[in-house]
């Protein structure tokens, strides 16, 4: 029996080939973009999972009571996890590692590269999972120049990543580290990522600093014992940080590891969500699109039920019962849905590489992962009963002597459920049409915000070698090539958080009272280089002697000083040593920037003297100069003037856009998702046009023979469906609203939505379904109606 089911299934294809292409080809699209997002879903859900110990780990986090707010960071004292371990019970291991990642040079003795990496205690290896290739966990770090490298960064080091134990790399052109360890290469759902590990001893002994309980710039990781309640440990450890520091305004708690990817983000202190969203939204657009699909094979598989009308009475007459014919209608269905299927899995693995190119992942087909078959299996399972039960009841119902003796079927029940799908289709499609143009909207406002500063033509390199000590000299080397305006130095990349404190005071200001403001040191023309405007007041002046005890602050900044926030007012910075606070004279006020928080507002800032402690230097290219041209040219004199480091660099509009790398992928991607859900839509509308026309063969033939044109009946056969479009784009404008609304209320800087927004695609939706529709249209009404009457 089973044997007769499917040669009747393939032969029902075969006989109907254009209905089969139709079902074939928009199953297929559907189940592999819904395959392809499910992909995505489960790489970020398994965010961290490579971990063995995951759900015993924790990070640190702060919250940080200001007035009237709370901010919440990952930073920490450099003393807190050992003291932890040492006085808290509980805890099974601490490990401290600087916070993201440092650029360094490794020379190898005859070639220098750059790779990226973190300062850690030893029990980053038995803590964290990071499989040892060469060496192991417990002998990596006996000694404080021990190194331990990544398989991708002993191959660059040495052309290999065997064999490379013992071998000697000088950092910064300062230090000889042994490389002691080779781990495997990290994946890229790891949230701790690093080519090259160095004792954090060693990073603690050039930092005397980080032995003040007050100087939080640290990640501290802790693993808990088996068995231990979180919240009792939290508890004791609000009591602790209090005794070692009791003039702190903060409350540190674990954050579990399970929650850093997806549940990330804070607001006033209390856990709001993160990427948890964008993963529940693809997962339900994942699902809309395959039901998109099987939406298709139900309106496909009804409005041809006439069709095959004459074959269910002949078995029903031959005795098939109402059971076995279901049976054989889902048989047809899920043969559909597994041709589709394999189809579609042999599309994912060809469009992987682009989607992965796309949103910056590394993520694989996984065909040698068993649950990825169940899933597939369940996939066609699913799809093949969900596209073939109303057409399997539907059709198994028919009354064989009605049938037989040729009379029309009934038809309002089917008929409704028709328009009441093509209706949800389009009404998703209208949907996600709205959404994608108001997401990139948002995206394009906040890129094109003012930021305070100019972002084009700025190149940003790390200072290194003598870069800091020659800066005069290089300066003038560039500016002479005559393709730089200017150069400058500076401890933080313009574009993000950098240091932070509420140390600050002023006169007025309440003893109790707490702000955070952010500490940046420059060198004078930083602001003509950055692009920043000054809003009253001067830039530091040249001058070593000069400005020594002078400040720049931001616009916010002065407005939260009220009446000492002037040109010529105090700034009260407290000395490290004897904790009383210096009078530093305000010489200029600049205008506020955005950085850290692209949407938010941004926290005040005040810029001190100095290049001491530059990491950065920025370079203004000119406007008019070649880019290409102006590179090499800089390349060329820092060469000279920097000889023992290679030439590496990134521009700063690059930087910006990294800062929009979430968001820039939900845009894409909803794009790509509207574009397929309309395409497959599209294809249903199509396969039903061309059905319709061949119910009302005869109608049009007597319509043309008594003067009908073909507009006239062109437009008969589009009214019905265009009717439908219009429906749903009626109940699209309020849900899109809706859901936008909300999506947007997460954005303190946002667009607002405009009216001509649903009216474009409103427009679009019926523009593409009528499009589909007059091809089939316009075809039937041309036909001889000679021919239509005789083949009737």
């Amino acid at each position: 029996m089973i044997t007769n089911y499917f040669r009747t299934a393939v032969r029902s294809l075969w006989k109907h080939k254009v209905y089969s292409f139709l079902n074939i080809f928009g199953l297929m699209t559907g189940i592999a973009c819904a395959g392809i997002i499910f992909l995505w879903v489960e790489d970020e859900v398994q965010f961290d999972h490579m971990h063995d110990k995951k759900d015993h780990l924790y990070v640190v986090i702060q919250h940080w009571q200001y007035d009237g707010y709370k901010r919440t960071f990952w930073s920490t004292p450099g003393l807190l996890g050992p003291t932890m371990q040492a006085n808290l019970p509980g805890i099974a291991h601490t490990c401290r590692t600087t916070e993201g990642t440092q650029t360094a040079m490794f020379n190898n003795g005859q070639t220098a590269y750059y790779a990226a990496g973190i300062y850690a205690d030893s029990t980053l290896f038995s803590m964290f999972t990071f499989p040892f290739v060469e060496g192991n966990a417990r002998t990596a770090f006996t000694q404080l120049n021990s190194l331990v490298i990544t398989e991708k960064a002993a191959r660059k080091f040495f052309g290999t990543a065997t064999n490379v134990t013992g071998k000697i790399l000088r950092m910064d052109n300062k230090q000889e580290y042994m490389v002691t360890g080779v781990v495997k290469d990290i994946p890229q759902n790891s949230t701790l990522q690093f080519e090259w590990v160095v004792p954090f001893q060693v990073y603690f002994n050039q930092n005397k600093w980080l032995e003040s309980w007050g100087a939080n710039a640290i990640n501290n990781f802790v693993e808990l014992q088996p068995g231990v309640d979180v919240a009792t440990v939290n508890r004791q450890l609000a009591g602790f940080a209090k005794a070692h520091n009791p003039q702190g305004i903060t409350t540190p708690v674990l954050f579990s590891m399970n929650d850093w990817r997806l549940r990330g983000e804070f607001e006033d202190g209390k856990q709001v969500g993160g990427r948890i969203g964008y993963v529940r939204l693809f997962a339900l657009i994942g699902g809309i699109i395959i039901l998109i699909a099987c939406i298709n094979f139900m309106n496909l598989a009804t409005a041809r039920s006439e069709k095959r009308s004459k074959e269910v009475g002949v078995r029903k007459v031959l005795g098939a019962g109402k059971g076995k014919l279901v049976v054989q209608f889902i048989s047809e269905a899920m043969l559909i849905a597994l041709i589709a299927t394999l189809l579609a899995v042999l599309l994912i693995i060809t469009l992987l590489p682009v989607f992965n190119a796309v949103v910056g992942k590394d993520i694989s087909p996984g065909l040698g992962n068993t649950t990825h078959w169940v899933a597939l299996l369940l996939i066609v399972v699913i799809t093949g009963l969900v596209a073939g039960s109303y057409p399997s009841l539907y059709l198994s119902s028919f009354n064989p002597v009605t049938v037989l003796k040729g009379f029309k079927l009934p038809s309002g029940n089917a008929a409704f459920i028709r328009k009441g799908l093509v209706i949800l289709q389009f009404t998703i499609s209208t949907v996600l049409i709205i959404s994608t143009i108001i997401i990139y909207q948002q995206m394009q406002y906040v890129k094109n915000r003012k930021l305070g500063y100019n972002k084009d033509n700025l190149l940003e390199m790390k200072v290194t070698g003598n870069m800091n000590k020659d800066f005069d000299a290089i300066k003038q080397d560039l500016i002479n090539t005559g393709v730089v305006e200017n150069a400058a130095l500076s401890d933080h990349a313009t574009i993000y958080g950098g240091n932070n404190t509420d140390n600050f005071r002023w006169e007025g200001l309440p003893d109790k009272s707490s702000n955070l403001i952010s500490v940046r040191g420059v060198t004078p023309e930083f602001f003509a280089t950055s692009g920043m405007q000054l809003q009253s007041g001067r830039d530091f002046q040249l001058g070593k002697s000069v400005d020594s005890f002078s400040v720049i602050i931001t616009a916010s900044l002065a407005k939260l000083m009220g009446k000492e926030g002037r040109i010529g007012g105090n700034f009260l910075v407290p000395e490290n040593k004897t904790r009383r606070y210096i009078p530093y004279r305000i010489v200029g006020i600049v205008k506020d920037f955005v950085y850290g928080d692209m949407y938010g507002k941004p926290d005040p800032v005040v810029f001190f003297k100095g290049q001491q402690d530059a990491v950065v230097m920025y370079i203004r290219i000119a406007a008019k100069a070649d880019p290409e041209q102006a590179i090499a040219k800089i390349e060329s004199v820092m060469l000279k003037d920097n000889p023992d480091y290679p030439f590496a660099f990134r521009f700063v509009d690059e930087q910006f856009n990294g800062m929009f790398s979430s968001e820039m992928l939900i845009s894409r991607l909803s794009r790509l998702f509207a574009g397929l859900a309309i395409v497959i839509s599209c294809l249903g509308l199509f396969g039903l046009a061309a059905y319709t026309a061949e119910r009302r063969t005869r109608e049009i033939g007597i319509r043309k023979v008594l003067g009908a044109s073909v507009t006239g009946i062109a437009r008969l056969l589009s009214a019905e469906f265009l009717q439908l479009v219009l429906v749903s784009v009626v109940i699209a404008f309020p849900l899109a609203w809706w859901i936008m609304s909300g999506w947007l209320d997460g954005y303190a800087y946002r667009i607002a939505i405009h009216w001509w927004v649903f009216l474009l695609a409103g427009g679009a939706a019926v523009l593409i379904a009528l499009a589909t529709i007059s091809y089939q249209a316009v075809r039937t009404a041309l036909m001889n109606p000679v021919r239509s009457l005789r083949r009737e």
